[in-house]
């Protein structure tokens, strides 16, 4: 059973999120020839504010 978890930063919209899932279970799919069923895709997003870049807090490299 393949398992993908996509970390991103939080800010896309429900239909942009969607649509991700729906390319990364196809390409899934696809690649691995495996049931849609099998699949499991979730995405966990981060808070500008829980996010390091390089030492600096991605909140603050946005200023």
């Amino acid at each position: 059973m393949p398992l993908v978890e996509i970390r991103m930063l939080e800010g896309r919209t429900d239909q942009q999120k969607r649509a991700l899932l729906d390319a990364v279970t196809e390409a899934v799919r696809d690649s691995l020839g495996v049931p849609l069923t099998s699949i499991r895709v979730w995405i966990h997003e981060l808070s500008a504010k829980e996010y390091m870049v390089a030492g600096e807090l991605y909140a603050d490299r946005k200023k």
